[in-house]
Order: structure tokens, then C-alpha cells, then sequence
């Protein structure tokens, strides 16, 4: 009787998974709960939500908005946002000139304990080739149409810089407080594909 030898090619990219983690935790090289704490925050706790709760407290509050401006990490940590992929967190403002958003050309790194896990859409090769190209016409593609006055920054995420993009605050939103702001604040404001909308 012969048994065959799982190779690359018979095995699924979870069954190789497996095995790995297997592998590791025999040999000691997983702490305990290290897989558990890492799930519960992609799941749990790296959320848009909490980017959008940084965007609207910058809104209503100057200081606030200042210290984000200058120090992102420290204005986000005020939050408890802080961790992997959220120590070097860099706020870019977006003025009527001025329009960011950002990339990751490489793959896809984002600020996730602010923005959460990036949409697939950000990862492939074709946003992040052409935006940097041609980021006017990515955005409109994207329903983003912005005034011939305004320019569009390309911002690429580096191992040392996570951005998030604050937006303008957008008219028609005067009444409305903080946490109603915050329902305007969406992963693609935060990346910068999108703008803040009063409905």
C-alpha cells in the first residue's frame, strides 16, 4: 500500500496553515493567547468606527485638532487606538486647495487600528498603480469629483508612517454634534477616496 506525501500542490493554503501554526506551537514560538489577541483585534477592535470618532473630536475641537495634526500616534492613543501598524500615525488635512488620500504601492498598509483592515479594492495593482499616476481621475472613477482648483495628493504609506486623511468638515453639518459627525466618516473618507456627506 502506498501513501502519498502532501506536497504544495495537494494541499490547501489552510491545510499548510495548520500545519505551520502546528510547527510553531510545538516548538514553543507562539506565545499563549498571542493568536487569540491578534483575532479579537482584526475582528473586534481595528474598526473605521474609531477613525471616524478621531475626524468628528478634531471637528468640534481646535486643541484636539491640533495635537492630531501635529502628533497623530499621541491624538489617536487618546483613544486607547493605538498598536500594530498605529505607532506612526500621521493625520493629513485636507483643505479646498488641497485633496489627500492614500496608498500603500507596495501592499496594502494602512493605519488599522483607525481605519481597520484595508477593503480589497486597496489592494489590488491596479488602484495602487494608477492612483499614483493619475489620482484626479481614480477618484472620479470612484464618484469622487473634485473643483479644477483643488489638487490631489498621493500619500504612499511607508514601514514608518500609517496616514489617516481628515477631511473637511463638510457644509450643511453646523447642527449636527459629535457623534452624528461620526456617521459621515467612512473607511473611504478616511483613506481619501471619498468625501463626508450631509444626507
Amino acid at each position: 500500500m502506498s501513501t502519498s506525501v502532501p506536497t504544495p500542490e495537494t494541499t490547501t493554503p489552510g491545510q499548510r496553515a495548520r500545519a505551520l501554526l502546528k510547527v510553531m506551537r510545538d516548538q514553543d514560538m507562539i506565545p499563549d493567547g498571542y493568536i487569540e489577541h491578534l483575532t479579537d483585534l482584526m475582528e473586534n477592535q481595528w474598526d473605521p468606527a474609531n477613525g471616524a470618532r478621531v475626524v468628528a473630536r478634531a471637528w468640534v475641537d481646535e486643541d484636539f485638532r491640533r495635537l492630531l495634526l501635529e502628533d497623530g500616534t499621541a491624538a489617536c492613543a487618546q483613544f486607547g487606538y493605538t498598536g500594530p501598524q498605529g505607532e506612526y500615525i500621521v493625520a493629513l488635512e485636507d483643505t479646498p486647495q488641497l485633496k489627500n488620500v492614500i496608498v500603500c504601492s507596495l501592499c496594502s498598509c494602512t493605519a488599522w487600528p483607525v481605519l481597520g483592515l484595508p477593503p480589497e479594492w486597496y489592494k489590488g495593482f491596479e488602484f495602487r498603480a494608477r492612483l499614483v499616476r493619475e489620482g484626479r481621475t481614480v477618484l472620479k472613477e470612484l464618484g469622487t469629483e473634485l473643483p479644477a482648483q483643488t489638487q490631489v495628493r498621493v500619500w504612499d504609506t511607508t514601514a514608518e508612517t500609517r496616514y489617516l486623511v481628515l477631511p473637511l468638515r463638510p457644509a450643511g453639518s453646523e447642527h449636527l454634534d459629535e457623534q452624528a459627525l461620526r456617521s459621515l466618516v467612512t473607511k473611504d473618507v478616511l483613506i481619501g477616496v471619498a468625501l463626508p456627506v450631509v444626507r
